[in-house]
């Protein structure tokens, strides 16, 4: 079959090109009946024309859409490699792409399927989430730097922890990563390093976040963090200084609490917690960060300075079968109601399962969140922790 002459298709069609005005009936025709690979980049580019230009329902019709699809579908099934790359670059965008051609090149090789998976607003959330599973690192990666990439996407990134793609997704500054996803990727550039340098640039990064984070970085970030959050970087050191000795014990493989001796411990964790207080960045925020880092003691000092009560009466009511005095004493600084389950629940997993009580106990710990004054709420913990 002969190929349609430069005369009857102008060579606008070239590696990149699109043409902005559709050709007439007869000039389509005879690139239809060609089966010559240009030729049929060109009727590709002459459908994205048409279909481009379209206007009002005689396009959203079912069967019109069905038509194109089948059309896109028969021809991308023959077009050779970069035909595919280039068709992708062109119709990445279209609102009106047929689902099916654009599940196809999502799935092509990552220079074809790139930029489908970055702006195709066909995509889904389910569309994404089922690639996540079945396709390859790199369109994992791709979809982690997708723009405004949902919350569903950014779940399921999360739980496959897989460092590549949490470090592309801590890279993407429009996705729409709420606050607890936020602390979650924190957390695991504990472990992964090249997450903590998008991490510290990232605008939803928090103060709080910061101070994490500050642990786990180079001079250089640790010195931008402290001129973005006006962190106090003798607070910092010393929290650093804490969680090296920290690190180091558990590599001799011994706890960290019987790694150093109790008043070593108790002193430098007074330091920090009066370093904080001093800095007025001694928060109730700051029990659930000590409790997210494992840090046990560090969180009884903090309450007991929050609270003013005695670290030993905090210890009491932890190692006890009644919940309800640790809330009493979480009442009496502020802590929100709705934020003691998840305190309760981490206290518990590193304190082997105390302070018990069971359902009955959750329930009564419930109560000691009022109605009544946090005065009230201390000196009822200062009065009940006696008789444990």
């Amino acid at each position: 079959m002969a190929r349609v002459q430069a005369d009857a298709a102008p060579d606008l069609f070239g590696p990149g090109k699109t043409l902005t005005t559709p050709l007439d009936a007869q000039d389509l025709m005879l690139l239809a009946r060609s089966t010559h690979p240009v030729d049929r980049e060109r009727l590709l580019d002459q459908i994205i024309v048409l279909c481009n230009q379209a206007e009002g329902d005689s396009f959203n019709g079912p069967r019109i859409r069905e038509l194109v699809g089948e059309v896109f579908m028969t021809l991308v099934g023959e077009a050779e490699r970069d035909i595919r790359r280039r068709l992708a670059e062109k119709i990445a965008p279209a609102p009106w792409a047929p689902q099916a051609l654009i599940n196809v090149l999502s799935l092509d090789d990552i220079e074809i399927a790139g930029p489908v998976i970055g702006a195709s607003p066909v995509l889904q959330d389910h569309d994404l989430i089922r690639m996540l599973v079945e396709s390859t690192l790199d369109h994992q990666i791709a979809i982690a730097r997708r723009g405004r990439l949902g919350s569903p996407v950014i779940e399921a990134i999360l739980k496959q922890e897989e460092p590549a793609v949490l470090t592309a997704l801590a890279g993407n500054d429009t996705a729409e990563i709420s606050p607890d996803a936020m602390e979650r990727l924190v957390d695991h550039s504990r472990r992964i390093a090249a997450m903590r340098s998008p991490l510290a640039r990232h605008p939803r990064l928090s103060s709080d976040m910061a101070q994490r984070l500050y642990l786990w970085v180079g001079q250089s970030l640790r010195t931008a963090l402290v001129g973005r959050f006006r962190l106090d970087p003798e607070i910092m050191d010393a929290e650093l200084a804490l969680a090296v000795r920290e690190a180091h014990a558990a590599v001799e493989g011994m706890p960290p609490i019987q790694a150093r001796s109790d008043k070593e411990r108790e002193a430098m964790e007074a330091r920090l917690i009066e370093k904080l207080a001093e800095g007025d960045q001694l928060k109730p925020s700051y029990l659930l960060r000590a409790l997210r880092e494992g840090r046990l003691t560090l969180f009884i000092s903090a309450l007991a300075r929050l609270g003013g009560f005695e670290a030993e009466h905090i210890r009491r009511a932890i190692d006890s079968d009644r919940p309800e005095l640790l809330g009493l004493a979480c009442a009496a600084i502020g802590v929100d109601k709705g934020a003691f389950p998840t305190i309760l629940e981490a206290v518990r997993d590193l304190n082997h399962g105390r302070p018990g009580g069971g359902a009955e106990g959750q329930r009564r710990a419930n109560g000691a969140f009022g109605p009544f004054d946090a005065d009230i709420a201390g000196q009822a913990f200062r009065q009940a922790v006696k008789s444990v």
